[in-house]
């Protein structure tokens, strides 16, 4: 699933392409049902036409889309989606879903294999993005306030660190990654993180995201950028998707085990629990 670097920089390869665009047509596919949320898709699309787009932001891994009015279009990418951009239309892609014509004769595209992602249109973004937890590259992000939310759960880190209401936007990847430049086991309980154990994930947190961002995302399958590219931060990771390899501080093998059902990656000795 794309996480926070991916969402960040499909909002960056955006911005300055549909900023003062007017949505001139909206297509929903009948085979993504569940695309359009709250309304039926019909009604979603011609909500959709004629406004003009004012700003592209991002919460967690939501992207948001300002229309003019106060109407907010709201994408999330789920699994396998995509969003790009088309100068002169969509690809001919067997998972097209959606298509969304400008008044400058560019497209917004969407692509989902799984038909998992989907799109809201509010006058109030809370509705949807409400019960988030914290940016983490905001700079109001607190490491005392995290150590204080690790601190009330019971659950292993790695589980707490996907828990949307306590951190927006990291996922798999970069939890695995946040916690192996901690040197954190990621079965530890949450609420046994010491604070200078918080402060040492505060800022592999921070780090790793802003370096994600910089290397474009990590495209392991199915992620691309705004034009159709693919991320090159997979290439660097230290542990994700490396059971069995050489931990690149210390040699041992990373481990591969399955905490709070997700596949979780981590260096038995780098990270002793």
């Amino acid at each position: 699933m794309p996480e926070l670097p991916e969402v960040e920089t499909i909002r960056r390869d955006l911005l300055p392409v549909v900023r003062g665009r007017t949505v001139r047509s909206a297509w929903i596919s009948p085979d993504a049902p569940r695309l359009a949320q709250l309304v039926p898709a019909e009604a979603f699309c011609r909500g959709l036409v004629g406004q003009r787009i004012e700003d592209v932001g991002r919460r967690g891994k939501y992207l948001l889309i300002h229309l003019e009015g106060g109407l907010t279009w709201i994408v999330h990418l789920r699994m396998t989606g995509r969003l790009q951009h088309g100068r002169d239309g969509c690809p001919d892609d067997p998972y097209l879903r959606a298509k969304f014509g400008l008044d400058d004769g560019s497209w917004l595209c969407f692509m989902d294999l799984r038909k998992f992602g989907t799109m809201w249109l509010v006058d109030d973004v809370d509705l949807v993005t409400g019960k988030l937890g914290p940016e983490p590259l905001d700079d109001a992000f607190d490491v005392g306030a995290f150590h204080g939310a690790l601190k009330r759960r019971s659950a292993a880190i790695k589980a707490v660190l996907l828990d949307q209401a306590v951190l927006a936007g990291v996922g798999n990847i970069y939890a695995d990654e946040s916690l192996f430049r901690a040197g954190i086991d990621p079965r530890k309980a949450a609420q046994r993180i010491s604070r200078p154990a918080a402060g040492r994930l505060h800022e592999a947190v921070v780090e790793v995201l802003l370096e994600a961002v910089g290397d474009r995302g990590s495209s392991f399958s199915d992620y691309v950028d705004a034009q159709g590219k693919a991320g090159y931060h997979h290439l660097k990771v230290r542990v994700f998707r490396r059971t069995d390899e050489p931990c690149f501080v210390c040699g041992t093998a990373v481990r591969r085990v399955k905490v709070g059902g997700r596949g979780t990656h981590f260096c038995p000795k780098c990270q002793r629990r």
